[in-house]
């Protein structure tokens, strides 16, 4: 299989939806082709068909035998993408770098950073007891090794 083909073939069907985006392309030694797309207002079923149709359609199962999946990133996948983060602006991240891990609500992204802000217990300057304090952390993309978004029930 020729990934940079399929690569295309993908390319081609997310051109008539701006809203959708390819996180990932993987072809295994079997000829699984498997596509995740997310969108930044999720992706519906029928869009994953749609892209699915556009790349069959375009192989030829004679020529070479293949097994194709299109699906949305589940739950425990990483985000990948900066327009990811974008999306899941107010949500809880738990984020890993190099040096520790936080977990808190994105606040914000942009191009170059995200910025998480959560609510941390800590002893008092002066006397006994612990105070309630907000937390800002402000992590450029380059430093997080892996961000998933946290569900709470």
């Amino acid at each position: 299989m020729d990934l940079n083909k399929i690569r295309a073939l993908v390319d081609e069907a997310l051109e008539e939806n701006k809203s959708l985006f390819l996180i990932d392309l993987y072809i295994s030694s079997t000829n699984k082709i498997q596509v995740i797309v997310d969108g930044d207002n999720g992706v519906p079923l029928s869009e994953c068909i749609r892209i699915s149709r556009n790349v069959e359609h375009n192989l030829d199962r004679e020529e070479e035998d293949f097994s194709l999946e299109v699906s949305s990133p589940d739950i425990s996948h990483p985000l990948q993408n900066k327009r990811q983060y974008k999306k899941n602006i107010n949500r809880i991240l738990k984020v890993k770098t190099e040096e520790e891990n936080f977990e808190g609500t994105l606040a914000k992204a942009d191009e170059n950073e995200i910025e998480l802000r959560w609510k941390a217990r800590e002893p008092k300057p002066i006397g006994k007891g612990k105070v309630t304090v907000e937390k800002t952390a402000t992590l450029s993309y380059n430093e997080i090794k892996e961000a998933k978004v946290k569900i709470v029930f």
